[in-house]
């Protein structure tokens, strides 16, 4: 069947490159000379017969086209029907953009709702939607987050001085958490929502270093469409401020995630060597530090820069140096560690086994990522792609059952 006349949700992300090229009304050989990539290479991604899942591939067919990535990745997704939890996390996402189109505007809460407002409450409701948040249970966190959001918006509309500040503090770890669970479901442009939340509202905290952290997701909103130079602009700024702040564990540990966060956005704008040389610069500040930590919710700590050098390599196609540092990572991660990285760890390990052409083993490694979280997991565009391309070659009835919960049979 011509891919014109399937689903969008089924076909793999060459095909709908293909689809937007088609409209372009452009030919295989003029894709191929605007985006710097061999025609054979554009006709392989196209059939399917090579996964189109790294970031800096598909932003610069995205660029070369004009074209959201999403309109390549085909996100978001819609769960098969008999994921029931995944279609009510999808159910919640209305509530949640009506809550962050809220953000700033007068509360004009009832009596009752400002007579309500208990700190105490309000701390302990923030906690367990970070501890879902690194859980990746996105089902739980979709159920509460409206009504969290809505009562930490009156708290801050209530509060006076310091208790204000607090609430800002604590709406924007509700937001993070929001931010995370759309972008995890594929809502983009609601995440950037979440995110100018975010950043917002860490700036009315009044600390100098929750306001940065808030710039580490800004900084992210950029890489993530292919504006490096920007996101550049970001992460430098708020590395030239933290050295001009006091050093203390908190300091140290944001420096060393916004150099991650460097390294990532060179490695996706395929300039290696300063990649390596931040996550060097990270390295250092993790041994300086001796211990994982989760300052402003931003992990950071030997852990973390384990598990991110591998998917430093992943990001750049390095199939066989990621398997060969996760060897070395994998065996060695805290049981006890949040499962939301865990699980991204795992996704990791099995794209490096797929460009490796180690199939089973990429199939084992995403099995093992659903296992710590089944949503997060089934709604990633890289697992989509990838066991879209897997599907052509192995029928194996685990391949099969794990392509039906990701909708993608």
């Amino acid at each position: 069947m011509p891919h014109s006349n399937v689903p969008t949700s089924l076909l793999t992300n060459g095909q709908r490159l293909a689809r937007i090229r088609d409209r372009r009304r452009w030919t295989q050989t003029r894709l191929s000379t605007e985006s710097g990539y061999s025609l054979s290479a554009v006709k392989k991604f196209e059939q399917g017969r090579r996964s189109l899942d790294r970031a800096d591939v598909i932003l610069r067919f995205a660029r070369t086209l004009d074209c959201h990535p999403t309109e390549i990745t085909g996100q978001p997704y819609s769960p098969p029907d008999s994921d029931l939890d995944g279609h009510s996390a999808l159910l919640s996402v209305a509530a949640i953009r009506r809550a962050l189109l809220r953000h700033g505007r007068p509360t004009r809460p009832s009596e009752h709702e400002a007579a309500e407002v208990d700190f105490g409450t309000l701390r302990s409701r923030v906690a367990a939607a970070n501890n879902d948040r690194q859980k990746s249970a996105l089902t739980n966190s979709g159920k509460y987050l409206p009504a969290l959001l809505r009562d930490l918006q009156v708290a801050a509309d209530v509060s006076q001085e310091a208790d204000r500040r607090e609430a800002h503090d604590m709406l924007a770890s509700a937001y993070e958490c929001a931010m995370q669970m759309l972008y995890k479901l594929g809502y983009g442009t609601d995440a950037t929502l979440a995110t100018e939340r975010v950043v917002w509202s860490t700036a009315a905290t009044g600390n100098p270093l929750r306001a940065l952290s808030g710039h580490w997701y800004e900084s992210g909103e950029f890489l993530a469409i292919g504006e490096h130079e920007e996101a550049g602009v970001i992460i430098d700024g708020a590395l030239s401020e933290l050295d001009r702040l006091s050093t203390s564990p908190e300091q140290i540990s944001l420096k060393g995630a916004f150099h991650l966060k460097a390294s990532l956005n060179h490695a996706r704008a395929s300039e290696p060597k300063p990649a390596e040389r931040h996550l060097a610069e990270a390295r250092e500040l993790a041994e300086t530090l001796g211990e994982d930590r989760n300052d402003f919710q931003l992990h950071f700590g030997p852990t973390n820069v384990a598990i991110w050098s591998v998917s430093l390599s992943v990001e750049m196609g390095r199939g066989q140096e990621a398997v060969r540092r996760a060897t070395r990572v994998t065996p060695n991660l805290p049981t006890d560690y949040a499962k939301e990285r865990r699980s991204h760890h795992c996704i990791d390990v099995g794209r490096a086994h797929h460009y490796n052409g180690q199939h089973a083993e990429a199939l084992e490694s995403f099995l093992h990522a659903e296992r710590l979280a089944p949503q997060a997991t089934r709604m990633h565009p890289a697992v989509h792609e990838t066991m879209n391309v897997i599907l052509t070659s192995r029928r194996r009835t685990d391949a099969l059952e794990f392509g039906m919960r990701l909708g993608l049979l």
